[in-house]
């Protein structure tokens, strides 16, 4: 268990200035090696001066809107409680002192500074980025022990929070919790953090956060799909992607004792046409680019009521850059593009100059683009991909 006292001040936007903030002066590349995915890692002052993104008025108004997935946790007579967003203001005023947490996820898509918040983590890829929960929780707040399957970086905001973790083994669950509650946990060591202290927990180590006082927390969270998840994902490519226009076929089909076996021959037949299921890193590449810029089910574009035309538009591009929309995920491979689920083929030439956009994940600043780039980015901007 590492424990790093940073006290740097809070850098620009980018990946040289990393190992000078968010991990406290430790390296990006020290860090990938000796925590990520191995242990947890204490950063005491990893953001100086944070100060949070939003009000906790603010979020439950966030909590209130149909596009936002929020949820409601509360503890009462040591039972667990869960509601699902979204709420009205009914729902939060009547909330008790003590005893509950609220959480809304991908506040990334809707706050900048959040957005701003989640690019400081690009020392991981993007293809493992999910998105930035935000929780505020009274007094004695939480969501009880638990694990987590995938990797998460714990930023304190306003408030103390009590961090607790464990590398236990048990993972019995208290029956009929609507939550996954640990039954047994057994903290092995603990930690108050303050605004801008940090806590990085790797995927299935059990921890358990207590509001000392009222706080918000911020979770930077990444994706860990599992191997049946990405194994049916991939069958499902498969299937809209594989050429196969023959029909099966028995011209040397003999008479059977018994007409409802299944016979050798079907099998070898059948054997044999299964065998035409191939694929290549090509067929990975664009699987993995096309699944993991999926956009989530909640998750919608709204496209320009009355879009500019292409030469108002690249006018546009040209005094003022392109940004993208706080929502779309965009992924690169070998001269193509992933946003949103959709892939994009590129010249050499247009992926030079859009690679930026892909990197910063936000912003292409001004300037002159080929036709060929001018072309892809306005498609985007018609499907709502891009902030006009």
């Amino acid at each position: 268990m590492g424990v790093i006292n940073g006290s740097k001040n809070y850098g620009e936007l980018n990946i040289n200035n990393i190992n000078t903030t968010t991990l406290g002066g430790i390296s990006p590349e020290d860090f990938l090696r000796y925590y990520w995915q191995k242990q947890p890692l204490l950063i005491r002052n990893a953001i100086p001066g944070f100060n949070d993104l939003l009000t906790h008025t603010e979020l439950m108004k966030l909590a209130c809107d149909e596009d936002v997935q929020s949820r409601l946790i509360i503890q009462k007579n040591s039972k667990w409680y869960l509601k699902h967003g979204p709420f009205n203001d009914h729902d939060l005023i009547k909330l008790p002192k003590k005893n509950w947490t609220l959480l809304v996820q991908d506040v990334n898509h809707f706050l900048p500074s959040a957005y701003d918040l989640l690019s400081k983590f690009n020392f991981i890829p993007y293809a493992r980025l999910d998105d930035l929960m935000v929780s505020y929780a009274p007094q004695c707040g939480g969501i009880g022990p638990h694990i987590d399957s995938y990797d998460v970086f714990l930023l304190q905001g306003t408030g103390i929070k009590l961090w607790q973790i464990s590398a236990q083994q048990e993972q019995q669950l208290v029956p009929d919790a609507p939550l996954k509650i640990l039954k047994n946990f057994q903290p092995q060591q603990e930690w108050e953090l303050k605004a801008g202290d940090m806590l990085y927990l790797p995927p299935n180590y059990a921890h358990h956060g207590i509001a000392l006082e009222d706080c918000m927390t911020y979770s930077i969270g990444f994706r860990a799909p599992s191997h049946h998840e990405l194994i049916t994902q991939f069958l499902v490519y498969l299937e809209d992607n594989l050429v196969a226009d023959d029909w099966y076929s028995d011209p040397d089909l003999q008479l059977q004792a018994h007409p409802s076996e299944i016979s050798a021959a079907m099998q070898s037949r059948a054997n044999t046409i299964l065998k035409k299921i191939k694929w290549d890193r090509r067929d990975i590449e664009n699987f993995l680019g096309i699944y993991l810029s999926e956009p989530k089910p909640h998750t919608f574009f709204d496209k320009p009521v009355n879009p500019l035309l292409p030469r108002i538009f690249n006018q546009k591009i040209k005094k003022n850059g392109v940004q993208l929309n706080l929502k779309s995920r965009i992924l690169s491979g070998k001269n193509k593009f992933f946003i949103n689920g959709e892939m994009y083929r590129v010249s050499t030439e247009a992926y030079k100059e859009l690679i930026e956009l892909a990197d910063r994940r936000k912003i292409l600043p001004p300037g002159n683009l080929s036709s060929a780039a001018q072309k892809i980015l306005y498609q985007w901007y018609v499907n709502g991909y891009l902030d006009s």
